[in-house]
């Protein structure tokens, strides 16, 4: 059972960057029938019912615990994250722009150390720099023909994800908080300046078509709902700084499908990026399991409540 819990967070790191990384293939076909910020808030408003239903079916309860922290959280992470990388799409269009926000691991290993006093150490920095190094042959900062304003859009997405990363971690390590209900109401919080957004900006109306139905319970139960429940039980299991490099595996994901969805040719630059982002992976995991084999497992308990 104890090996069977280490490899928990592996597996559900897999789960997540294969959906999120295909999310970006499904969201350029979504954006065809709905407007971006009316798709972002119609996303999340799916997912908020999704996790309340997944909150009663399990038997859990709705109570808000840390109300200002949760506020904070979903401001953060749902509303400034969506806002500002629905505006990168709008003002760079879905290329390298939108794919900046995967700077979000250098921000939180940047803030997770004075914060939060989680150090990389010895050989981590050796994996730390493989992948990062990666992320940057597939971004090609250097070869964008974006404006420098969507630039700036991207890396605030990618900031308040770290923001949010970092307030999940203060949050668990000083107030039992069941993960499912503070997915739920960071779902919920973040929803609401989104919903509101969606009706003052001008935009045209979405195209309610059966695809479009398809697509968006896709992006609202799997890609928003699900997906964010596991990234923050990965956070409430490994170091932040960690889980953050870990989901570099997303943006392969995304080239890959999308160049097999597409049909396009890979630039020698990604595949060496995608190379060297495999090959960190592969040493924080190796890295990980050794330090699971010195030290015993210690499971956290959860908040049941009734």
């Amino acid at each position: 059972m104890s090996s069977y819990r280490r490899w928990l967070p592996a597996l559900a790191l897999i789960v997540l960057s294969l959906t999120w990384g295909y999310t970006w293939v499904l969201a350029k076909h979504g954006l065809v029938y709905a407007p971006p910020f009316a798709f972002a808030a119609e996303r999340c408003v799916g997912a908020a019912l999704a996790l309340v239903l997944a909150v009663k079916l399990s038997g859990r309860s709705l109570k808000l615990v840390a109300p200002r922290q949760t506020l904070a959280i979903g401001l953060a992470q749902v509303t400034g994250f969506m806002v500002f990388q629905t505006w990168a799409l709008v003002e760079g269009g879905p290329g390298k722009t939108a794919v900046l926000i995967f700077t979000m691991p250098i921000w939180t290993l940047l803030m997770a150390w004075p914060i939060l006093g989680e150090r990389v150490r010895g050989k981590q920095w050796l994996a730390a720099a493989t992948t990062l190094t990666g992320l940057l042959l597939i971004i090609e900062p250097w070869d964008m023909h974006a404006s420098l304003f969507s630039k700036f859009l991207g890396l605030m997405a990618a900031l308040c994800w770290a923001t949010g990363t970092i307030l999940i971690k203060r949050l668990r390590s000083s107030t039992p908080v069941d993960l499912l209900t503070l997915t739920t109401w960071q779902m919920i919080v973040g929803a609401v300046p989104l919903i509101l957004l969606a009706l003052i900006v001008p935009e045209r109306a979405t195209d309610w078509t059966p695809s479009y139905f398809g697509i968006l319970a896709f992006m609202s139960v799997l890609s928003t709902a699900m997906c964010w429940w596991l990234w923050i039980y990965i956070l409430d299991r490994v170091p932040a700084w960690e889980a953050s490099l870990s989901v570099l595996g997303t943006p392969v994901v995304a080239i890959l499908t999308s160049r097999l969805t597409f049909g396009e040719e890979f630039k020698t630059s990604e595949v060496a990026g995608i190379l060297l982002i495999g090959s960190g992976l592969a040493l924080l995991s190796l890295l990980s399991w050794a330090a699971s084999r010195r030290t015993p497992v210690v499971v956290k308990p959860v908040v049941e409540q009734p």
